[in-house]
């Protein structure tokens, strides 16, 4: 993103990826490497997810994701080269939500009938190393996404060259049976066209893990707020008053789901619920500290999830095109503003 607005911080850094689906994954992973070998292969994450190696519903993933998702096979093969990690390292870590409730991310999300403000929380020992890409695979729709090193596109928020949005928040759904990998169900939305078409993704495959989405479209007159589950697909339009989702289960058909939710995520529905009744708007809420012990806007070395919020993006879906912004977490002005994908100066 060469005609970004230049960072006024460390906190995102602009990144490329571009040519076919092993090449996109490999720039990432070269990108990503050293954040990779400096924090992650060291967390008690990666140790979480590397104990999961021999679990049986391992080798179920890996079928269902070569007959579906090809292509995102190659991402995960190229961003394994780049970051010269074994590919089934890399492969479970981009399964982390499906094997463990308590894996690192968090997120809070307003959605209202045509914007969508987001908050995305992660591991804080990645402040400073996360990254907006400009990817623009060979054959597929081009997009513009907050990226974790290490991590496959798509979990976070993105828009596409159609102008499709997507947010996305954990769910932290207890284990089940063998199902499509959460994050690679994500990746396989933003080559979508439209948000109906990524609804229908979800609902065409089996589903592990859990995420809720705030989907919205450039021009359509409401977002939609989506929970999957190995349960469901439940979508609620949003046509009037703006909902917030604070990572955790909340529609009914989401009801008798195996799930955990922590303080944080807890404090921070209420929070925000709360904030949205006294007519607060969006990015006040995501920036809210009110809680003290809970706050929306994450910024604490003892926050009780681990989690720090690393950005916040606020995405305008009233016109034909989407119009958005990236923030630095708690900053009053943007770092970058987009239409569609194309960096606005």
């Amino acid at each position: 993103m060469n005609d970004a607005i230049p960072l006024r911080s460390p906190e995102l850094q602009p990144v490329e990826a571009r040519g076919s689906h092993r090449e996109v994954g490999r720039a990432l992973g070269r990108w990503g490497a050293e954040a990779c070998h400096r924090h992650l292969i060291h967390s008690d994450a990666w140790a979480q997810i590397m104990a999961c190696r021999d679990q049986p519903e391992i080798p179920a993933m890996r079928a269902l994701l070569r007959q579906a998702f090809p292509w995102i096979e190659d991402e995960l093969t190229g961003l394994a080269e780049g970051l010269e990690l074994p590919p089934d390292e890399v492969f479970l870590w981009n399964c982390r939500g499906d094997l463990w409730a308590l894996a690192p991310d968090g997120c809070t999300t307003v959605l209202a009938p045509q914007r969508l403000s987001h908050n995305e929380d992660g591991d804080p020992g990645f402040a400073g190393a996360c990254g907006l890409v400009d990817a623009r695979p060979d054959g597929a729709p081009a997009f513009a996404s907050f990226v974790y090193p290490g991590s496959l596109l798509g979990h976070t928020f993105a828009v596409n060259e159609t102008g499709l949005a997507i947010t996305v928040n954990n769910i932290r759904a207890r284990r089940t049976k063998a199902g499509m990998p959460r994050m690679v169900l994500c990746r396989a939305l933003l080559a979508a066209g439209s948000a109906g078409a990524a609804v229908s993704i979800l609902q065409a495959h089996p589903r592990m893990g859990a995420f809720h989405l705030g989907l919205g479209q450039a021009g359509a007159a409401h977002t939609w707020s989506v929970e999957f589950s190995h349960m469901a697909v439940s979508v609620r339009p949003v046509t009037q008053a703006a909902i917030l989702h604070a990572n955790h289960a909340v529609h009914g058909a989401q009801e008798d789901l195996p799930q955990i939710i922590t303080a944080s995520s807890s404090h921070r529905q209420t929070r925000g619920e709360a904030l949205l009744e006294q007519g607060a708007e969006a990015r006040a809420v995501l920036a809210d500290t009110g809680d003290a012990a809970e706050p929306i806007l994450r910024r604490s070395p003892d926050d009780t999830d681990q989690e720090n919020t690393l950005a916040t993006a606020d995405i305008d879906l009233s016109k034909n095109t989407a119009r958005w912004a990236v923030y630095a977490p708690g900053a009053a002005e943007p770092h970058y503003r987009f239409e569609n994908i194309t960096a606005l100066g």
